[in-house]
């Protein structure tokens, strides 16, 4: 008798407890974003939140944890707790690039973390010194295997998104340039401008003023289709480089366990948020580019872009700066 009586009020609990755990989010949510505050993955993470807050009806707050590249608080971010209140929000760097880059990498990013979506990316394109006599990719590569390495590019550093970016384009190009790291993306366009080098792979928002200035030449566009700011710019994919698509793009992830309906209700969440005029507008005048994604598809673009900078990497002999 006592059993069943037990059983019965078990039963009876059941419904108050799924309500309970089905009430998500009942508390502000913390979100992880593991570089420091004010660059742009910061920047853009704010605005993104910031409406995400008003959809979900509780605060997200920013933990910034920078350091190592991202790894040290993406790293951290692993060991949190499975129950939504814990929001990973970084980049392709930690995500796809950093395994390779550092010896001390604790973690596995495609084994330790929970996609929930793509929410932006900020596109890269090529820009050359307006004097260089190349007007399109086909003429830069001409140029460049007429004169094996002498052709300079800069970046913002070794290993960083826009070394990656050129190193990609010289190995399915198969061109020899010359590679010439500064502590930043700002000195490098300096040095460009002033024709001290010959080319560069740059983010749109540091090149569009450059660009609309005349002060850089563009040739191509680094992502997987053309950027409304510069319609008739062609792909570099499109110019006849195949298998060449670089960039930064940013996403949201959680901790392993993570229950499947918190994970899909943000989703929505995130959904609605990107597919808001006012919110594209504000990530666009921050320099990036909503574009929402499945879990699904994000963790089918963490595995493309882990072997395709796997494969960079190894060839150029990349390491951490």
């Amino acid at each position: 008798m006592i059993a069943r009586r037990t059983a019965l009020a078990a039963l009876l609990a059941a419904p108050s407890i799924a309500s309970a755990q089905g009430a998500w989010p009942n508390r502000p949510i913390r979100v992880v974003v593991p570089f420091a505050a004010g660059g742009g993955t910061d920047v853009s993470a704010r605005i993104y939140v910031a409406r995400m807050s008003e959809i979900l009806g509780q605060q997200l707050v920013i933990d910034n944890r920078g350091g190592s590249g991202g790894n040290i608080g993406q790293e951290q971010f692993t060991r949190a707790a499975p129950d939504g209140y814990t929001i990973l929000l970084t980049s392709n760097g930690p995500l796809t690039v950093n395994r390779y880059l550092y010896k001390d990498m604790n973690h596995d990013p495609l084994r330790d973390l929970l996609p929930i979506g793509l929410i932006l990316r900020i596109e890269q394109l090529l820009v050359v010194h307006p004097d260089l006599p190349a007007n399109n990719v086909a003429e830069f590569i001409a140029l460049a295997k007429a004169r094996p390495g002498a052709l300079n590019y800069g970046s913002a550093g070794a290993g960083s998104s826009l070394h990656l970016a050129a190193e990609l384009f010289k190995l399915r190009a198969g061109v020899n340039l010359t590679h010439v790291p500064y502590r930043g993306g700002g000195p490098a366009m300096a040095d460009l401008m002033a024709g001290n080098i010959q080319a560069m792979f740059d983010s749109m928002p540091s090149s569009w003023p450059q660009v609309r200035g005349g002060t850089v030449k563009p040739l191509a566009m680094c992502g997987a289709k053309r950027h409304p700011l510069l319609p008739n710019l062609p792909t570099i994919t499109e110019a006849g480089v195949p298998n060449c698509v670089a960039g930064t793009w940013i996403a949201t992830l959680a901790p392993i366990g993570t229950p499947p309906a918190i994970v899909q209700r943000f989703s929505e969440a995130s959904r609605q948020a990107l597919g808001e005029t006012t919110l594209r507008e504000a990530l666009a005048r921050a320099g990036a580019d909503a574009d929402w994604s499945s879990a699904a598809d994000l963790r089918a673009l963490m595995e493309s872009d882990t072997a395709q900078w796997g494969e960079v990497v190894r060839e150029a002999g990349i390491t951490a700066s």
